[in-house]
């Protein structure tokens, strides 16, 4: 059986009880994070988009606008609001 036959979720490239993969595997945990603020905060759980072309524009805006919404918090010296999608109430 070549490598490439294998289970990768079984067989990965990097060693499970590794450094390196618990390094990356907290990686997983901030993705999750993004992917459940697109299924949920902008609507891509329940959509109606049809084509692959248009799947990719919105979900490149959507992307852009998280970004620039961590980049303006930054800018205005609200750092620690950078993850957030909603203001604190006062």
């Amino acid at each position: 059986m070549a490598l490439n036959d294998k289970d990768r979720r079984i067989f990965t490239p990097v060693g499970r009880s590794s450094y390196k993969w618990k390094n990356e595997y907290k990686h997983r945990t901030a993705v999750e994070r993004v992917n459940s603020r697109i299924d949920t905060s902008f609507g891509f759980e329940k959509h109606y988009i049809r084509g692959f072309r248009k799947m990719r524009c919105r979900m490149g805006l959507a992307l852009v606008v998280m970004l620039a919404m961590a980049l303006g918090r930054i800018k205005a010296n609200r750092a620690e609001e950078m993850r957030s999608l909603v203001k604190k109430a006062a």
